[in-house]
């Protein structure tokens, strides 16, 4: 009894795993087909954008990918010396960023 109820729990865990990932993709890619529409084509764009948007968030929701708009990572810190002394240059090359 034990058993068939872990059964069923697991297959039901695994059908709704889906829908669970295709629901988070759809409200930030209706966001992001809102903004791009209106920043491309004003209120017209903005109202065929959102549902666009919103497709293609859920099918990448779906499939599992993660949109290129959200992997944006800020520009390195670079660290100059102020000055030409000793103690300047030993600091600055001990903070340079190596790519």
């Amino acid at each position: 009894m034990t058993f068939k109820l872990l059964f069923a729990g697991a297959i039901v865990a695994t059908i709704a795993m889906p829908l669970a990932a295709q629901a988070q993709g759809v409200p930030g890619g209706f966001a992001h087909g809102a903004s791009e529409g209106w920043r491309i084509a004003g209120p017209v764009g903005a109202v065929v954008g959102a549902p666009v948007g919103g497709v293609i968030g859920g099918v990448e929701g779906l499939l599992g990918i993660q949109p290129a708009y959200a992997v944006q990572e800020p520009p390195p810190r670079v660290y100059r010396a102020r000055g030409t002394s000793k103690k300047a240059r030993r600091q600055a090359a001990r903070t340079r960023v190596v790519r």
